[in-house]
């Protein structure tokens, strides 16, 4: 009995699984950016506000409300030539609890030549015992740029909830015209909370960031690095393979989103989402 009872639950479990999927590109016509083919599926959504001067905004939207345990959502964009996408979500995604498998986050991004990709989502929140695999596979043409961030947060500290063990993986792979320039793959599982305490991870911080800049070189790490006195947590950029990259530490999200948009700021002059600054 108690064996069926167990595959009754699971056979329950996967039923009621979230899946989400969307796939679309831009293309330039007349030195407008502009959306070409769109495909969606599942509780995934893009939505693209009023058109811009030259440039086209996406907002993501998850209508499930959240992930949890056994979710799956895959995302791919490409942007065509010399075109200008920004890409950011509606609100924070969180990341619940996973009673059984993992959740598995997808995200593709193809920018072609002369084009600009600005990849800019809100927040990752995980709560405690959640678990979720994450992968990025991101492959610019030699002339394209991107601007690229990601923010997680173990916990949500003002309500008093702080993320003990969980299992957090992810895998980077970016390609410029046709080289691996980068590739990283982190692993946080088990006890997380006694991890993130420790001096050599994260020194009781509760967020993490990254930021991928290309192109990147000395001249733009020194203009960061020039704002240190103005960071509220850890902020580390370095340079090279023709990119740079600032690694983000914060005892708190919202001094790290701060250190993250300043940083954003250096790097590039076109305004964040307006999404950003409620």
């Amino acid at each position: 009995m108690r064996t069926g009872t167990t595959s009754a639950t699971s056979a329950i479990f996967a039923a009621n699984r979230a899946q989400g999927a969307v796939t679309f590109d831009v293309h330039q016509a007349d030195g407008v950016t502009r959306r070409r083919h769109l495909h969606e599926s599942g509780s995934l959504r893009v939505r693209f506000p009023s058109p811009e001067a030259e440039g086209l905004s996406a907002v993501f939207v998850n209508t499930a409300g959240g992930v949890a345990g056994g979710d799956r959502f895959d995302i791919e964009i490409a942007t065509g030539e010399g075109s200008r996408l920004a890409v950011t979500t509606a609100a924070a995604e969180k990341i619940y609890r996973a009673q059984g498998p993992a959740a598995r986050l997808s995200i593709a991004l193809k920018a072609e030549a002369g084009s600009h990709l600005a990849w800019l989502p809100q927040e990752t929140i995980l709560f405690d015992r959640a678990r979720v695999l994450r992968r990025f596979d991101i492959d610019l043409a030699e002339s394209a740029s991107l601007l690229l961030c990601e923010i997680v947060v173990f916990g949500r500290a003002a309500m008093g909830e702080r993320m003990l063990e969980g299992e957090f993986v992810e895998r980077w792979r970016l390609r410029r015209g046709g080289r691996l320039i980068f590739a990283e793959n982190i692993r946080l599982d088990g006890g997380i909370g006694e991890k993130l305490a420790s001096p050599a991870i994260a020194k009781g911080g509760v967020a993490i960031g990254t930021a991928l800049i290309v192109p990147g070189d000395e001249a733009l790490v020194e203009r960061i690095r020039g704002e240190t006195k103005s960071f509220g947590g850890e902020v580390g950029i370095s340079c090279w393979n023709g990119f740079a990259m600032a690694r983000f530490c914060a005892q708190d999200a919202a001094r790290l989103r701060a250190d993250m948009m300043l940083v954003l700021g250096r790097a590039s002059g076109a305004a964040l989402p307006r999404l950003w600054l409620n």
